[in-house]
């Protein structure tokens, strides 16, 4: 009796699942074709991020040839072209060869390629704040304090790796406009944060030792 019931339920399960296909038929289909679809999809789109890694990757090597051999007519054109692109890697190395070679004379044009990095890439948290960093120093030299502050905020207000650089450098910005108080204060910041880099601290500790000891 009991064998009996058993084949019946396994019966009628094999008869839900069986009309649950049937009734569900389309839905399935549909259901996996959008799902190989996706996938085929997002194969297609590595293989063609691959591809312009690759080519950028070739245009960058291209154009810091052609700049050795002193072949540098579209150079700065070519360069702005791979910030464009938006990539990860290149786009920062590209700003960096304009900078490094000072083939841009305009300050407000690298800043705008700068905020296209920050701003428009999908970057690493900390790559991020390195090239805000990085524009930070670019800034140092021309902008007012309150500029300066306002670039750096980012890093300063976190816990970022890169925020002793940020400090050390608003305090070196200080002790070059001679104005030491404030200088004081970012490198007592360095030396109070637990999280310090341990060479800028010694150098702070070393500014602090020289600079303001009475």
């Amino acid at each position: 009796m009991d064998e009996d019931i058993s084949i019946i339920n396994k019966n009628t399960r094999n008869e839900n699942i069986k009309n649950f296909f049937i009734n569900n038929k389309k839905t399935l289909i549909s259901t996996l074709i959008t799902l190989i679809l996706i996938l085929f999809g997002y194969f297609v789109y590595e293989e063609i991020q691959s591809r312009k890694k690759i080519e950028l990757a070739e245009k960058y090597n291209q154009i810091s040839n052609k700049y050795i051999l002193n072949k540098s007519e579209n150079v700065i054109d070519d360069l702005v072209q791979i910030i464009n692109e938006k990539d990860t890697t290149y786009s920062p190395l590209a700003l960096y060869f304009i900078i490094d070679n000072e083939l841009e004379s305009s300050n407000e044009e690298i800043n705008k390629y700068f905020d296209i990095l920050i701003n428009e890439l999908r970057l690493e948290k900390e790559i991020k704040n390195l090239i805000i960093y990085k524009k930070g120093l670019f800034n140092s030299d021309f902008e007012t304090e309150n500029n300066l502050i306002a670039i750096l905020n980012p890093i300063i207000n976190s816990e970022s790796v890169w925020k002793s650089h940020a400090l050390y450098l608003m305090a070196e910005f200080f002790i070059y406009k001679n104005q030491k108080q404030k200088a004081k204060e970012f490198y007592n910041q360095i030396l109070s944060d637990k999280n310090s880099n341990e060479n800028l601290r010694k150098e702070a500790r070393k500014r602090l030792s020289r600079d303001f000891s009475e």
